[in-house]
């Protein structure tokens, strides 16, 4: 737990210093980063499970499809059709690189993790370049979305110590309870309406403490459902642990995992908050 603890603080310093110090173009490239690492673990897992996805090319245009928004506004640089581009050069390579036991497979690997992972983390970017003229309500806003779906892990495992005695989801998560879910979406809903409230001077104005609060529990649903989807490829693999990169919590997967299915969530709910 001490190692958790410690590895939990040390994230947190590099993202707030990634922020504070690079601004914009340090949020867009740790987003980047994470999503690689991310690739590398999901392909890592994919692989232990038999599906042989293109790991090094797949993990190499990930990457530029996460950072694909920033790209487009900082250099004028035309990506919207780097996904379909991506489906067409995996579909030319299982011709001739795979078994005709495991081509499906190793496609379909391949292009999931781009779209599960790299394309969903995009959505940080949008978030983060969303208003030029006002670059810190981005940041903010990407902070805001990390917080409300990282304390809900927190909040869901000191509530599932606590209290918790009634599995949510036995086969996939042994661990999890519907106490600990509960305290989970309370914590993040505590979180959202504080960050709202710190981050007031640069935040839309629409976007209180109340409303904040009220947007986190959807978010911090999402963000459950999410590290289950991580626990299935697990399982799936037979692998514990993504990875072993930062002790005490696992793998960038294990850290990363709860935060894809919100990225986008997060997006559209602030979409809609003038």
């Amino acid at each position: 737990m001490a190692k958790r603890i410690l590895s939990t603080v040390l994230l947190w310093a590099i993202v707030g210093g990634a922020l504070w110090y690079f601004r914009t173009t340090g949020a867009a490239v740790l987003v980047t980063l994470i999503s690689v690492l991310t690739l590398v673990e999901f392909y890592r897992l994919l692989a232990g499970a038999g599906l042989a996805p293109f790991d090094r090319l797949g993990t190499v245009l990930g990457g530029l499809i996460t950072l694909a928004p920033w790209l487009e506004q900082r250099f004028g640089l035309s990506t919207a059709h780097l996904l379909p581009l991506c489906v067409i050069v995996f579909s030319v390579r299982i011709l001739g690189e795979r078994n005709p036991h495991n081509r499906v497979e190793a496609l379909a690997g391949t292009l999931f993790g781009l779209v599960y992972v790299a394309l969903m983390l995009q959505y940080f970017v949008r978030i983060i370049i969303g208003n030029p003229a006002q670059p810190a309500q981005g940041l903010v806003l990407f902070l805001w979305l990390v917080a409300v779906a990282k304390f809900c892990d927190v909040g869901a495992l000191l509530t599932g110590l606590a209290c918790g005695r009634h599995r949510m989801s036995p086969e996939i998560s042994p661990k999890k309870t519907w106490e600990g879910a509960a305290g989970g979406v309370v914590i993040s809903m505590g979180i959202g309406a504080l960050v709202a409230w710190l981050g007031r001077e640069v935040l839309p104005a629409g976007f209180t403490p109340l409303i904040a609060a009220l947007i986190a529990a959807p978010i911090a649903l999402v963000a459950i459902v999410s590290d289950l989807i991580e626990s299935i490829i697990k399982r799936r693999a037979a692998i514990k642990d993504s990875g072993g990169i930062i002790p005490g919590i696992g793998g960038m997967f294990d850290v990363s995992d709860s935060l894809i299915l919100t990225a986008p969530l997060g997006y559209v709910l602030f979409s809609l908050v003038r």
